[in-house]
């Protein structure tokens, strides 16, 4: 599913327009985005939780040329699924 068709579908769901639910979903996306940037954590109870980590920085190969090189540190976005979500895909 991709963001038109993830628009499509709240509208759908939720009695919105198309305008009215890309508005929301842009919305929902800017916080989270802020939130995490901020160091926050976003627990979404039954959904779950968005989180930052801090990846160190290590050694790696470069596979065209086999050469030795080194990855700096950066944060990754993490997500761990709730409950209610892992068990709705079973």
């Amino acid at each position: 599913m991709n963001k038109a068709e993830l628009i499509s579908a709240i509208a759908e769901k939720s009695g919105l327009s198309k305008i009215d639910s890309r508005k929301a979903l842009d919305a929902f996306m800017s916080s989270v985005t802020e939130s995490l940037k901020d160091g926050n954590r976003i627990s979404l109870v039954g959904f779950g939780t968005f989180f930052v980590v801090e990846r160190q920085a290590r050694k790696g190969i470069n596979p065209t040329t086999k050469q030795s090189i080194q990855i700096p540190a950066k944060k990754v976005v993490k997500f761990k699924a709730g409950a209610e979500l892992s068990e709705g895909i079973k």
